[in-house]
C-alpha cells in the first residue's frame, strides 16, 4: 500500500477577488521529489505556505504527514523543513552561529558543521552573514531548511542566485536526502533542475493543476511523435515528424547508403511540454528540441514539397 506524505483534495485560497488556488488535487508519495512547476502567480508558493501550515485554506482537505496543517502542533512542525524564496537570516550572526543556534530548535539536528559543509560554505563558516553575495545567503538559507534532519523539505525556488557549480553542488545534496528517505517537494523555474531531481512533477497555472507526471511522461510527452532532421549533399536540409523514427532512419540510411548527412533525431522536451501546457510558444517557431515550442505544434520549416510516405510527414527546407 502506498504510504502518501501529502494529500490534497479540492484545495483553495483566495486574495480578494483574486483566485490564488483553485481546486487543486495532489498525491504525494513518502520519500519522493516531486516538483510544482509554473509561471509567476500560478499558485505554487500559496500551495507550500498551505502544506506547511503559514496559511489558511479557504476550502479543501490538506494532509502532511498524516496531520492537518491549520491543526498541527510544535511536534509535527519539527518534522518538516522549508526554504522559502525571501528568506535570510540574521546579518550580524556568523553563518556557523546560525546553524548552530537554528540546530537547537530540533530534537535530532544534523551536524551544524556537516551541513555547513554540503551547502557549499566551509569557506565563509566564519563570515557574518552580511558579507555574504546573494547565492551565498541562499545556501545559508538552505542549510537552515535542513538542520532538523526533515521528513519533508518544502523547497520555493531554493537555487536562486546560485551560479551553475553551486546549482550541481545542491542537487547533490537533495540526491543525497532523497536517498536517505526525506520527501522533498520543490518549486522551481529552472526546467533543467526540475527534470535532473523530480521523480514526478505537477504543472500549475492559474491556481489550477493542468497535469501530474514523471519528466519524461508528462502530458504525453514518451508517447509524441519525433522530428527526424537530415541534410542532403545539395545542402537542402528536411525534417519529418513520425511515430516511428527508426524506421525512418533505416529508410534514409539504405538511401544514403550508410551514413545519414546531418542526422538529429528530438522528441520534445521538458519545457516544450512546459509551454505547451501553460499556453505559450504557440505562435511561430518549431516546436520541440528549439526550446521556445511546445508539444504537437507545427514543425516543419517554410519550404517546398515533402517527400516520404503516408507514416512520415516530411517537410523541404532551404538551401543553406
Amino acid at each position: 500500500m502506498t504510504e502518501y506524505a501529502v494529500r490534497v483534495r479540492g484545495l483553495r485560497k483566495r486574495y480578494g477577488e483574486v483566485t490564488a488556488v483553485n481546486g487543486v488535487d495532489l498525491d504525494i508519495r513518502r520519500g519522493e521529489v516531486f516538483g510544482l512547476l509554473g509561471p509567476n502567480g500560478a499558485g505554487k508558493s500559496t500551495t507550500v505556505e498551505i502544506l506547511r501550515g503559514h496559511r489558511a485554506r479557504d476550502a479543501g482537505e490538506v494532509s502532511v504527514l498524516g496531520a492537518d496543517p491549520a491543526r498541527a502542533g510544535r511536534g509535527w512542525q519539527a518534522r518538516i523543513g522549508i526554504v522559502w524564496q525571501d528568506e535570510s537570516a540574521a546579518e550580524e550572526s556568523t553563518v556557523q552561529e546560525t546553524v548552530r543556534h537554528f540546530a537547537r530548535y530540533y530534537p535530532r539536528p544534523r551536524d551544524p558543521d556537516e551541513v555547513i559543509a554540503l551547502v557549499g560554505l566551509e569557506e565563509k563558516a566564519r563570515s557574518r552573514t552580511k558579507a555574504l553575495s546573494g547565492g551565498q545567503r541562499r545556501r545559508l538559507d538552505v542549510a537552515l531548511g535542513v538542520i532538523g534532519r526533515p521528513e519533508l523539505l518544502l523547497l520555493d525556488e531554493p537555487t536562486t542566485g546560485f551560479d551553475p557549480v553551486a546549482r550541481r553542488q545542491f542537487w547533490q545534496l537533495i540526491r543525497a536526502l532523497a536517498d536517505e528517505g526525506t520527501t522533498i517537494v520543490l518549486t522551481t523555474h529552472y526546467l533543467e533542475e526540475a527534470e535532473a531531481l523530480a521523480d514526478r512533477l505537477a504543472v500549475i497555472a492559474a491556481g489550477r493543476l493542468l497535469a501530474t507526471g514523471e519528466p519524461a511522461t508528462l502530458a504525453g510527452r514518451g508517447e509524441a511523435e519525433a522530428i527526424v532532421r537530415w541534410t542532403d549533399p545539395d545542402g537542402r536540409e528536411y525534417e519529418a515528424v513520425t511515430a516511428e523514427p527508426t524506421a525512418l532512419v533505416g529508410e534514409l540510411a539504405a538511401r544514403y547508403g550508410g551514413e545519414v548527412p546531418g542526422l538529429r533525431v528530438t522528441r520534445p522536451t521538458l519545457e516544450d511540454v512546459y509551454l505547451g501546457l501553460i499556453g505559450h510558444g504557440r505562435d511561430g517557431g518549431s516546436g520541440h528540441g528549439g526550446g521556445s515550442g511546445h508539444a504537437g505544434s507545427d514543425h516543419g520549416r517554410d519550404g517546398g514539397s515533402g517527400q516520404g510516405d503516408d507514416s512520415h510527414h516530411t517537410r523541404e527546407g532551404s538551401k543553406r
